[in-house]
Parts: C-alpha cells; structure tokens; sequence
C-alpha cells in the first residue's frame, strides 16, 4: 500500500508502475474518489459539530416553543448526518478496496517485459555438469526408492507425494546447513505457524489478488504458501527500536500452494507441489532507499553461497515488471540447472518491497529525529525443499546409478552417496 499523499502527487509514477507491471489500475478514478471522500468527511465533521452546538443550546432555551422548534431541527440534522455517514462508510470501503490495488513503483532498474521470458540474465555462477545422457529427477527418485508418487496421489490428492529413506535424511539435512550458515551470518531462527489469519495475507500483499492460489480453512485462516507472511504478521502493529535493524529472520515452515494458473506445467514430479517446506530470509530495516538495495544484493548473495557451497550450477536473472507482483520495486529470480531439461529452473526468490508491506500491517519506529516512519521489508528464499532436491539428483548423478552428496551435507546425513551404505 501506498501513501494516498504519495499518490495525489504522483499519479503519472501510479499510472506507469500498473504500465510497467501489466496491471489493470485506474490511478484517476482512486484521486477523484479520495476527493469526494474528504469533502464528505469535511461535511460529517460540520454537522457533527453544529448537532453540538445545536444540542449544547438547547438546555439554555426557556421558551418552550422555541424549544420544540430546535429539538425539531436537531432531530432533522441527526437524521441527515446519518444518512451522510452512511454514504461515507461506503465511499470508505470503495477507497480501501482501489488502495489495496494499487501497484508499488517499481524501481528504474526493472526492465520492461511482460512474461518470465523477458527476465534478464544477470550471471550465471559454476559450470554445467557434463552428463552423458542423464536421468531426470523423476527416474531418479523411482530406481532410487526415494519417492512414492502414486501412493501420494491416492492420499492428497493430485501432486501429492511420499519421499523416502536418504531423500527423507537429504531434505533434512539442507533445512539445517540453511539454518546454520544463516545463523551465522546473524539471522534470527524461527518456526513459524502455516495457519495464518486474513490480516497477515493482505498485509504482506498476497490478498487480495492473490486469494484463489491459497487453500482456505473453516476456522477464517489459511495456509500460508511462504514463512515471510507468518513472519511479517508477527511484527504487525508494533513500533520497534531503529538501532535493532537490520532485524533479519531465517524461517521455517511448511508451505502450501493450490499452483492456480499453472494447469499443465510441470504436473509431474517434485517442481510444483501443493506442499513443501522452506527457510525463507525476512529482512526489515530503515526506510531508506539505500540500505534496501544494500540489502537485497545481499540476502540475494546468502541464497548463492548456499548454492555455491552445494555445488550447484544457477544463475541470476532480473525480473522485468510483468514478472513483478503488486508490491514489489524489484526482484532477482535465482535459477538452478536442470540436466534433464537443458535449462534452468527457478528456486530462489529475492524481493524488496519499501514500505508497502509494513505500511498495511503498521510496522513502524521511530527514527532519530523522533519521526514515526514505517520500516522497510525485504525477503528470499534460503533453501526451499524438495524443489532443490532436482537439481542435487540430477546435478550429482554419476554414470553408474549413484547420487553423490554435496559435502557440505554430509555431516548431517551420515552418509556421502546414495544408495547410502547403510540403507
């Protein structure tokens, strides 16, 4: 959400960032109908201030003609002043419904594009591995013994799935190495509830639009489809201490998606699954421009040593502005090669956002000259599983039906190939 003074002054910047982000968003019809709505609140107020005063002189009236006449006509402004505050509640819940969709600016550097195919490549980090035909994940997961897709089908349902012995070990053990390097670098460890209520989803800008991709409870939550909206959620309302930023978080939880909109693509396997689980970067900081950038070059840079230390080949690629969501000035997508499929599939995300996030859900401090100010936010992936087990098995298949294990992992699976020796 955006300041609606920020918006009254710069409608063009509104106007260009809908353009740039191929979003449909009528910026004049939001200024006009904030116009109405303040001469409509400038009017409740008069008239509640004369029922005021109207009502305050009537006690000092002792002519009981007089009297009844002015009991008449406060009776008249009551019903008319209701009728105003009437109509003002319903152009209030218009004028939150068109500042919920308004698109944040996206940043100069941003390219223009409309599809992830417009996305431009940043670098690209290792070397392909030279495979002599190589297996996909999938075959790889059967022969293996490491998955059970039909038996996860028959229990959740369509892109349901059991995974199994070193692969269950494997999971594990990069939700630690992720936590661990994160911990070291300063992140906060954190559990954080998949069940969240609507307030945190429309704070961190995933409702409204975003409604039909979430799976929905009967007790008015849902399932959050990343940790940073549990995270985000748990600063709501509060006023922190600016010398306690950079405040970062690294959180984990089980995430859900219902994947609307992606009917057909990658249906099978480990790519796009309803369930998985995730350490997700939550950054906040000052609202300063400056740090924000400093900042997501480098929660981006933790999310590539991590690949870098897994021996993984990725790269990096900017996101143009169709490939942006509503709140975000910028983002990095990092994409993680596929041996299978000759090219490379996203794993990481990294987004900065301003103070879109925090000024829906009221997280500010006071900066050193006494200001309140909202804080600004940020976050991307750490390690997101099993999607990231893809590119491991496929990445560090050998000639001879093995999977090698990625030495930083060893120390937390026991084991450095799969089939381990003790399976």
């Amino acid at each position: 959400m955006l300041d609606i003074k920020f918006i009254r002054e710069n409608p063009t910047l509104v106007r260009d960032a809908a353009r740039k982000k191929h979003l449909v968003f009528d910026v004049d019809k939001l200024v006009e109908l904030d116009k109405i709505r303040r001469e409509a609140m400038t009017e409740v107020e008069a008239m509640r201030a004369q029922l005021n005063a109207t009502s305050a002189e009537i006690a000092k009236i002792e002519d009981e003609e007089s009297k009844k006449k002015s009991i008449e006509e406060v009776g008249s402004l009551k019903s008319d002043l209701k009728n105003r505050e009437e109509k003002l509640v319903k152009l209030n819940e218009e004028f939150e419904v068109l500042m919920y969709a308004v698109p944040n600016i996206p940043d100069p550097s941003v390219p223009d594009g409309k599809t992830d195919a417009d996305n431009v490549e940043v670098r690209k980090v290792g070397d392909i591995p030279a495979i002599t035909n190589p297996k996909d994940h999938i075959t790889l997961l059967k022969d293996l013994d490491l998955a059970d897709f039909e038996r996860g089908t028959k229990v959740a349902g369509f892109r349901g799935y059991f995974l199994k012995n070193e692969a269950v070990i494997l999971s594990m053990a990069l939700w630690q190495f992720a936590m661990s390097e994160l911990r070291a670098k300063g992140f906060t460890a954190l559990t954080t509830p998949s069940l969240a209520t609507d307030a945190n989803f429309l704070g961190t800008g995933y409702f409204p639009q975003g409604k039909e991709d979430v799976f929905h409870t009967q007790d008015d939550l849902s399932l959050v489809g990343t940790s940073e909206v549990s995270t985000m959620g748990m600063l709501r309302d509060e006023i922190l201490k600016e010398e306690e930023f950079p405040k970062k978080y690294a959180a984990f939880s089980a995430c859900y998606r219902r994947e609307i909109g992606t009917h057909g693509k990658d249906t099978k396997g480990l790519y796009r699954v309803h369930e998985f689980w995730k350490v997700e970067q939550v950054v906040l900081c000052r609202a300063d421009h400056v740090e924000s950038v400093r900042l997501h070059e480098e929660i981006t840079a933790n999310a590539e040593e991590l690949l870098q230390k897994l021996g993984l080949h990725y790269r990096v690629v900017l996101n143009c502005g169709g490939d942006l969501g509503q709140g975000q000035v910028k983002k990095y997508d990092i994409e993680t090669w596929v041996p299978s499929q000759q090219k490379y599939g996203e794993t990481h995300s990294a987004s900065y956002f301003h103070d879109f996030q925090t000024r829906r859900l009221g997280i500010r401090y006071k900066d050193s000259e006494g200001k309140m100010r909202f804080a600004h936010s940020l976050n991307n992936t750490a390690i997101a599983s099993p999607r990231i087990l893809i590119n491991i098995l496929e990445q560090y298949q050998t000639q001879d039906g093995y999977i090698k294990v990625p030495e930083v992992l060893q120390k937390y699976t026991g084991f450095n190939t799969i089939p381990s020796k003790t399976s």
